[in-house]
């Protein structure tokens, strides 16, 4: 018994056949297209490419005054101006329009639909709040707080200086001694300045470290008495 083997074919092999016969043109060729060769007598010419500009219109001087319109003269000095002349323009206004900005806005549903973003209710409104303008409680009590503290401070003060443990320190006082601690500063960095370079000594280490010491404390002491106007000094 014999079996013969059909090889499958696609029911589309017709389709695509046809597709390949289209997309085919009758003409195309391999390499260069056949095209008819130039003649020998019709060779490359000199400036034969450039572009041909149309020749020039000579035209006479009566002619060329009538073609063109002359400019109006600049006014004179002793000419008065144009008087009388309105507009409705207001220049004030125009100068100071500033052009419009694009309000925000919000699309609230799936469908595009847009509000703007003020009205929406995202945005908080701190005006609305219900302790809108009134003063917060800590600082309610850090004011009662320092109130308290300045009546005692002052309270204190006042006994000390009923007791004679205490005397005030007078503005002319307090300038001079301010004027001395400037001095002193001034001639302890004076002598900063002098010391040398390098400091390899045990003994320029401790006279560096002396100086900055000292001049750090009257610069304490200057702040202080340049921050606080009343002094009051112990006289024991």
């Amino acid at each position: 018994m014999c079996t013969a083997w059909i090889s499958y074919m696609s029911k589309f092999r017709p389709t695509v056949v046809l597709e390949k016969k289209l997309t085919k043109d009758a003409m195309k060729t391999m390499g260069p297209a056949k095209l008819e060769v130039p003649s020998p007598e019709k060779y490359l010419k000199k400036h034969s490419k450039e572009p041909i500009l149309p020749q020039k219109k000579q035209c006479s001087k009566e002619v060329r005054n009538t073609c063109t319109v002359k400019k109006p003269p600049v006014p004179a000095r002793t000419d008065n101006p144009p008087m009388g002349i309105y507009t409705k323009r207001d220049f004030i206004k125009t100068n100071t329009a500033m052009p419009m900005k694009p309000q925000p806005i919000c699309v609230d549903t799936n469908k595009g639909h847009k509000e703007l973003l003020e009205n929406s209710g995202l945005v908080p409104k701190y005006i609305k709040k219900k302790d809108y303008g009134e003063v917060p409680e800590y600082l309610l009590q850090r004011n009662e707080d320092e109130q308290r503290a300045q009546e005692e401070y002052d309270k204190f003060v006042k006994e000390q200086t009923n007791q004679g443990a205490m005397s005030h320190l007078s503005d002319e006082e307090r300038q001079s001694i301010l004027e001395r601690l400037k001095k002193n500063w001034d001639k302890l960095h004076h002598e900063y300045q002098g010391l040398p370079l390098v400091t390899d000594t045990l003994s320029k280490k401790s006279r560096k470290k002396r100086l900055e010491e000292e001049m750090e404390k009257l610069e304490n002491d200057i702040n202080l008495f340049e921050r606080f106007k009343t002094i009051y000094i112990s006289n024991n």
